[in-house]
């Protein structure tokens, strides 16, 4: 099944498991690398309470890593999202960590560092780069500063949606046709299943980087009543509210009507984000299960699942998708 990314990353599948923030562990990541793909811990992996110091961030990855690491040898990928070299105090550190621990694999967002990517690459680790929201302009600011692959990131997907209202399907030729065969590019944004990974690759990707859809899985570790509440939803039942920087979606529920609520009422951005209490309440809605303190958020793929299953039937179904292309 091998093509372009699987060669670059050293991997069996060409698909990549979203960070996900607060919602990745040890034992998560670890299940998508075992079943031929890429686990990535993020930036929050493993954590109830965030670290207050680099030192305390670097220990509590590092105990992650070593989870996964009982679990399979198989490549991993860790989060990073750099500033600017001479503010950023915990790249470097990350960096470290990772060439100590042995993770093959840098996923970059954000803002694209030329700077901190040629530094992974020195030490022998690959660069994904997922812009928040992927422009041409982006796109080959990143090619020519080495980034391996690039993200194009719909406004289908969860999390901190793009800027820009471009629907993955539309956003994954534009940053096909921009990246010019030079690097793989693969697609993020409401891939949940055989046909929209399909579709995916029909345009032009050769990867796919999935959030919801593993998110839902016996693995994850996002709350079980989030989890009930996800398989009796659909698309049509997600809340899409302004906010820092452009938009969330969520579940409905306590907080999340109220900051809907807002949002249709012309609060400001800044307003809403505090009410949202930023990422802080997305850990307490979905790994708490709180939707009076914090918010849901899930792509628009959550049409398409319909039961738990374990990561390894998820990858499975996606990979049917693309048989055809790898």
């Amino acid at each position: 099944m091998a093509n372009r990314m699987t060669e670059i990353l050293g991997i069996e599948k060409p698909i990549i498991q979203g960070p996900l923030a607060w919602l990745t562990n040890g034992r998560y990541a670890a299940a998508v690398s075992a079943a031929g793909g890429l686990g990535v811990l993020g930036i929050s992996a493993g954590q109830t309470v965030a670290a207050t110091t680099v030192e305390e961030t670097v220990e509590n990855m590092r105990r992650e890593i070593r989870i996964a690491r009982e679990i399979t040898d198989k490549p991993l990928g860790l989060n990073v999202a750099p500033s600017h070299e001479l503010t950023d105090i915990f790249t470097q550190p990350m960096m470290d960590l990772m060439v100590e621990e042995g993770v093959q694999v840098a996923v970059m967002v954000g803002q694209f560092s030329a700077y901190w990517t040629q530094k992974f690459k020195e030490k022998g680790i690959k660069v994904v780069f997922r812009a928040e929201t992927p422009t041409v302009e982006n796109t080959e600011e990143a090619i020519q500063g080495g980034a391996d692959i690039i993200v194009a990131t719909g406004f289908d997907e969860g999390g901190t949606v793009p800027t820009k209202v471009i629907g993955t399907f539309s956003v994954v030729p534009m940053i096909v046709d921009a990246a010019k065969g030079r690097v793989p590019v693969m697609a993020a944004g409401g891939i949940a299943d055989a046909r929209t990974a399909r579709a995916a690759f029909a345009l032009g990707a050769e990867g796919l980087y999935v959030g919801t859809a593993f998110m839902m899985s016996e693995e994850s570790i996002l709350a079980q009543n989030i989890k009930d509440l996800a398989l009796k939803s659909n698309a049509s039942d997600l809340l899409l509210y302004r906010t820092v920087p452009a938009y969330y979606r969520s579940l409905p529920g306590e907080i999340p009507n109220k900051l809907l609520e807002m949002s249709n009422s012309g609060a400001t951005e800044e307003d809403i984000f505090e009410i949202q209490r930023g990422y802080d309440g997305m850990r307490d809605g979905m790994l708490f299960g709180d939707l009076s303190k914090g918010f849901a958020s899930f792509g628009l793929g959550i049409s398409m699942i319909d039961k738990i299953e374990p990561v390894a039937v998820i990858m499975d179904k996606l990979m049917a998708g693309i048989k055809d292309f790898v």
